[in-house]
């Protein structure tokens, strides 16, 4: 391992708030842990002591949830058949079933492990570095912390901050606490940002611009797995589909369902051929989602239990975690949550775009601005200003053969003219991997 060199102390004030929220923090772990295993295995990867390493020197890639994971999959899957070890952590349950879903599996068993983040506190860092002896750290998308960059600093392993993005919300959050920020900026070794804007941002705050560039979105270069696309083929086959109009509702929020599912309650009841798949975003809203499908007396399957999709069903609750390729690969069109929620935001439109699914969403998508933006002028995504309008235009991919095939075009050509973003980061990582001192 590199030898430990000095590195800009985080401000008392920040260490003593880690401290005191810290039980905080492990009592939200224990409300929504499933069972006491899980709940004391998570514990164990956040809090030390840390889960053993599959590999030394692994190339360590920090996504935060499902989108960052999404993000880093092309990367992530690059290395892996190049027979890199990779270390993934998150900071989310459903970004972790997501990272296991996808890599922990033959050929990559044994190069490929993820567990939790490590409280950003200094005593925890230190263990886990001193434990896995990462050759690289690679932090996605936007999440920064102060002690984490901190301990890469001093151990001399390059941290790079992949695929930046900073709205302009999340920039006057940071600039609140300048002093914090930008000795936290200045220590990365280099940034990727997606935009210009991103990086102007992130330059305001403290980053030295001479280690940064602007190279696009890594999300465009994104690949459907092939087994999920197999599956899904398999599963029109044995739940006899070929005949179902399949409508999935993506990364839902409250009220989303409710609304969207009052909707098309008329349409669900008059058409036995229609069916509506539902995923919210956060498991443990599974139950509730359940009750409002069960309060609308909507006939409802549920993935956790290992129910088919039958005959007679009009709702299936995709209530599991890791498998949302499957459900936009059985879909003929979607919504993408968290866009018509408050404050909403929304979640990556291009997982569906990449299946050729047209896509529907609400109008609050301030966290995919840019991107949402260039589909809309090229007229490849539709935009609902509310659940009635979302409904209509959901119904009317259905059955409008000609709209449909318009939107997926267009979406392709938006898609393809963004590629070449993934090549760009690999081409940096390699960089870093045969520097001889990544700092």
């Amino acid at each position: 391992m590199a030898q430990a060199k000095s590195a800009q102390q985080t401000p008392f004030w920040y260490n003593l708030l880690l401290a005191c929220l810290k039980p905080l923090y492990r009592w939200k772990i224990k409300q929504r842990a499933e069972s006491d295993v899980l709940f004391q295995q998570e514990c164990i990867e956040r809090f030390g002591p840390f889960q053993p390493p599959k590999n030394l020197h692994a190339m360590w890639f920090h996504v935060v949830s499902v989108g960052e994971t999404n993000a880093a999959q092309p990367l992530i899957e690059h290395y892996l058949k190049l027979g890199h070890p990779v270390l993934v952590t998150n900071t989310t349950k459903t970004g972790q079933a997501r990272a296991k879903s996808l890599f922990l599996k033959a050929p990559y068993l044994d190069l490929f492990q993820a567990v939790y983040l490590p409280v950003d506190q200094k005593p925890l860092l230190k263990q886990f570095f001193a434990l896995y002896q990462p050759k690289i750290l690679a932090l996605v998308e936007t999440e920064i912390w102060p002690n984490l960059i901190a301990a890469a600093q001093q151990h001399q392993i390059a941290c790079i901050l992949l695929n930046a993005r900073l709205s302009e919300k999340s920039a006057k959050g940071y600039a609140k606490v300048r002093r914090l920020t930008q000795p936290m900026l200045q220590q990365l070794t280099w940034m990727l940002a997606q935009d210009s804007a991103t990086l102007a941002r992130y330059v305001d705050l403290g980053l030295d611009q001479t280690k940064s560039q602007v190279v696009g979105n890594i999300k465009f270069d994104i690949t459907a797995p092939t087994d999920f696309i197999e599956q899904a083929e398999q599963l029109k086959q044995d739940w006899q589909l070929a005949d179902r109009q399949i409508i999935t509702l993506a990364s839902t929020h409250a009220p989303e369902e409710e609304i969207l599912l009052k909707q098309l309650q008329q349409h669900l009841n008059s058409n036995p051929n229609l069916l509506c798949i539902v995923v919210p975003r956060h498991p443990e809203r599974f139950d509730e989602v359940y009750k409002v499908c069960q309060n609308l007396n909507l006939d409802t399957q549920r993935r956790s239990l290992g129910q088919r999709i039958e005959a007679n069903t009009q709702v299936f609750l995709a209530d599991s975690m890791g498998e949302m390729w499957l459900w936009y690969a059985m879909s003929q069109a979607c919504f993408v949550g968290g866009s018509l929620n408050e404050p909403g935001g929304g979640h990556n439109i291009l997982e569906p775009m990449v299946l050729n699914v047209p896509t529907v969403i609400g109008p609050r998508y301030f966290n995919f601005q840019s991107i949402v933006d260039e589909f809309v002028i090229a007229r490849g995504i539709l935009v609902g200003e509310n659940a009635e309008q979302v409904t209509a235009q959901l119904l009317g991919c259905l059955d409008d053969s000609k709209q449909r095939q318009q939107l997926i075009e267009q979406a392709q050509v938006v898609l393809q003219r963004n590629q070449g973003s993934l090549q760009q980061h690999i081409q940096l990582l390699d960089h870093y991997l045969k520097a001889p001192d990544a700092s």
